[in-house]
């Protein structure tokens, strides 16, 4: 479980594809401390660390999670944003996020607005039902409130901090994001019989 609350910026130092396709990321997480099979957010895929170096630690990726996220998308260089997984007593933050990644959104617009910046994004039609203004999204691993949504097209705004220590303000239209949508939304439509 995370709060979709970033942590670390890390870049990818290597990419091996055999059976799955392993990736190394480099960190400032302190990796003496972050055991084997433990969880890390990474661009809000929850993933399974399967060894560590001083400064990296690696994950497996499975064809399942290659095709319904953008980690297949990475190469060498990419940045990522990390997160440890939530523990009993740890502020909430953002909003309660799984890390299963349930599709790929769009982006398909980038306007300043003073500091800040509005992102335009656009979904799969299936999961327009589950986005509602004024309620969160998980884009990229990041917690955020939904300003306006239109079909199955939503915005929201990055402040400064928000551009600055994650990945989401350097996006352009045409980028690849991925996307969880709100847990609670996801149980109440299944309740009313919607899903």
């Amino acid at each position: 479980m995370f709060t979709g609350i970033i942590t670390d910026i890390a870049t990818v130092r290597a990419i091996k594809k055999t059976g799955d396709t392993r990736f190394e990321f480099t960190t400032s997480f302190d990796t003496s401390k972050i055991v084997l099979g433990a969880s890390i957010a990474c661009n809000g895929a929850c993933m399974t660390v399967i060894e560590t170096g001083g400064d990296w630690f690696a994950i497996e990726a499975s064809a399942e999670s290659l095709s319904r996220t953008t980690l297949g998308d990475l190469v060498v260089g990419s940045k990522v944003n990390l997160e440890q997984a939530t523990r009993v007593g740890d502020e909430l933050g953002g909003h309660i996020v799984s890390g299963h990644v349930d599709g790929v959104a769009t982006l398909t617009k980038r306007v300043p607005e003073g500091d800040s910046l509005r992102l335009t994004f656009e979904v799969p039609e299936a999961f327009a039902k589950y986005i509602a203004s004024k309620g969160s999204v998980t884009l990229e691993g990041v917690s955020l409130t939904v300003n306006e949504v239109d079909g199955n097209t939503f915005g929201i705004n990055l402040i400064p901090h928000t551009q600055n220590e994650t990945t989401l303000g350097s996006k352009q239209p045409g980028d690849r994001i991925n996307f969880e949508i709100d847990m609670l939304a996801r149980y109440v439509a299944r309740m009313l019989g919607k899903d």
